[in-house]
């Protein structure tokens, strides 16, 4: 089918159902009839030779043809929002645009609370989406508007992004606190001797500290390997002779509770910078540069 002889309005209805997973729910958003909402979805139905959202309950649930158009069709729908607002300036207060956001699991603990209070306060219609996102993929999400930020350790996307440094940061060892353990820092002996996690996560940096220590002939008692640090704090409370080594200002978030200790690294790791990455092609887009403004200004230290 060519553009020219589709319907495009069929295709806000479909973005409507498709975020609303219901007819009625969709009809009152574009506030047309319910059964104009479900001739609409017939001639989709048509239009892309699929049921799209079979009923299940009073739900409507989409194929896996849907499921595949959702995302290209909601980019096509921002886009032309963008378009019919050219030159007008951005409102955050009153936007109820999606922003998404790649960032890693230890990037939402860190980074999220600060920024949702932040947004909370000026722009409270704002909704945003954070994802992992591997970084091979990072930069075709950002060029194509799949993503409109990343914020992380990724010195690979420089070449392709514009950037702006957020703050720099040491690595640590965390560990169950002990009574009576009031030392801040470990021997080499004592850091090795540990049974350690090692989390695999999609931070550059995180990669590479078994390589570090194995570049200068010291290697770790691996105890365990995870994809995340969800799930870390729980397990060093469990396993008190447990350790992890991660970014300081994680450690101090998840040992809030004072149930965990934080000992400066005997092998110190090279430091990490922290970065905000939009594509040049959002340089000068209204939306984006307020978002990563204000990410600037509530993360960079």
């Amino acid at each position: 089918m060519d553009i020219l002889e589709a319907d495009l309005n069929l295709l806000r209805v479909f973005h409507a159902v498709a975020e609303e997973n219901s007819l009625t729910l969709a009809a009152a958003r574009l506030k047309l009839s319910q059964p104009a909402v479900s001739y609409a979805l017939g001639r989709l139905r048509v239009m892309f030779n699929d049921p799209l959202f079979v009923r299940s309950g009073n739900a409507m649930q989409p194929t896996s043809a849907a499921l595949e158009l959702r995302e290209p069709i909601r980019r096509a729908m921002e886009a032309i929002q963008e378009a019919l607002h050219h030159g007008d300036s951005f409102d955050p207060a009153r936007s109820t645009r999606t922003f998404r956001i790649a960032m890693s699991d230890i990037g939402e603990m860190v980074f999220l609370p600060p920024l949702c209070d932040r947004l909370a306060m000026e722009a409270p219609h704002i909704r945003l989406e954070v994802s992992q996102v591997p970084q091979e993929q990072i930069a075709e999400a950002l060029r194509s508007g799949r993503l409109d930020l990343a914020i992380g350790n990724l010195p690979a996307l420089r070449s392709e992004t514009r950037h702006e440094p957020l703050f720099h940061e040491a690595y640590v060892c965390m560990t169950c606190r002990r009574d009576g353990d009031v030392r801040t820092t470990l021997t080499v002996e004592e850091y090795l001797g540990m049974p350690h996690v090692h989390v695999q996560s999609a931070e550059h940096s995180h990669r590479l500290i078994e390589d570090f220590l194995l570049e200068r002939k010291l290697r770790r008692n691996i105890a365990l390997q995870l994809p995340h640090f969800s799930v870390v704090p729980q397990l060093l409370r469990r396993r008190p002779e447990w350790a992890v080594t991660l970014p300081r200002s994680a450690a101090r978030s998840m040992s809030e509770d004072g149930r965990l200790a934080i000992f400066e690294l005997p092998v110190p790791l090279p430091e990490v910078e922290v970065t905000v990455h939009w594509h040049p092609d959002f340089e000068d887009n209204a939306a984006n540069r307020w978002l990563r403004t204000l990410i600037m200004a509530t993360l960079a230290h």
